[in-house]
């Protein structure tokens, strides 16, 4: 009887938030290790098939370097990153396109269908505009050619709309093209944000291979729960947020100064982690909110 009881409790806990949430945009960037471990993809694909059961509205957006590297190698195309931006060459973007699209996001989709849900792939080649992406030489200065990597300047929103207004869970792989058509290689972190932007997301959560943001990198315990978007250039300052995190957390910012109310970063390796965090009262992760 007291398993039952505390079953009944965790469905009170959340009740309020679903209520609160219920109609809303949530954004999600899944990635990482968690999409090579077909258990906690499917359960991860099931917990966002309650979300939109409970009412709130869905987005997916994910990533596939591992599976990426692991076919350039296949084939025998070097991986090369370059400040964290993946070298992407004519043969590399063919290479991008056909394991997201093919391999990565049917997985998903029918992972979403045996959940009982509704997912469909939305191509972000036919809604996100981008414009060819330069890095920057750390010693020089000079701009760095990383090859079909692009930077979005525009999303048009009404294919993910026609989606979740039909109660459909849309699942969108991070590529772009440009007026002329060339597909471009995107960040899947940043085209979660710039989707976000543009949805005006009430919330975006990245399912990633950490437990959030870090006091101390080397200890996975010091998480900070909550950090306001003002303080996040000190805490890039202070080193407490680099490497590929930093772009990350500034296109997250970016996407609460438009309209994006929080943003969480939570660890995908823990099971129905984002239920946690959206559901109950203490959450798991760091959320990044306004001032």
């Amino acid at each position: 009887m007291k398993k039952i009881i505390n079953k009944a409790a965790v469905l009170v806990e959340a009740l309020p938030y679903i209520q609160k949430f219920r109609g809303e945009t949530i954004v999600i960037k899944f990635g990482g290790s968690v999409m090579e471990n077909a258990e906690l993809m499917k359960s991860t694909m099931k917990d966002i098939v309650l979300m939109e059961c409970v009412g709130m509205k869905p987005v997916v957006i994910h990533g596939g370097g591992n599976a990426i590297s692991a076919k350039l190698t296949s084939i025998g195309i070097e991986t090369r990153f370059i400040n964290g931006l993946r070298f992407t060459c004519d043969k590399t973007i063919g290479v991008v396109d056909d394991v997201l699209h093919n391999e990565i996001n049917p997985e998903l989709v029918n992972a979403i269908t045996d959940a009982g849900g509704k997912g469909r792939q939305l191509s972000g080649k036919k809604f996100l505009k981008a414009n060819k992406l330069f890095t920057s030489c750390p010693k020089t200065g000079n701009d760095l050619d990383i090859g079909f990597v692009g930077d979005i300047y525009d999303v048009d929103i009404s294919p993910i709309l026609d989606a979740i207004n039909s109660n459909v869970i849309p699942v969108i792989p991070p590529l772009a093209c440009d007026e002329k058509g060339q597909v471009f290689n995107i960040n899947a972190d940043i085209a979660a944000c710039k989707i976000a932007e543009a949805l005006k997301a009430t919330k975006l959560v990245f399912l990633s291979d950490v437990p959030g943001i870090l006091q101390d990198p080397a200890n996975e315990e010091s998480v900070i729960s909550t950090i306001k978007a003002s303080e996040i250039a000190t805490l890039i300052e202070r080193g407490i947020i680099k490497g590929g995190m930093v772009p990350k957390v500034k296109s997250a910012v970016h996407a609460i100064n438009a309209g994006t109310s929080k943003v969480h970063m939570i660890d995908g390796r823990i099971k129905h982690s984002l239920l946690l965090e959206i559901f109950t009262d203490r959450g798991i992760g760091t959320e990044i909110i306004k001032d």
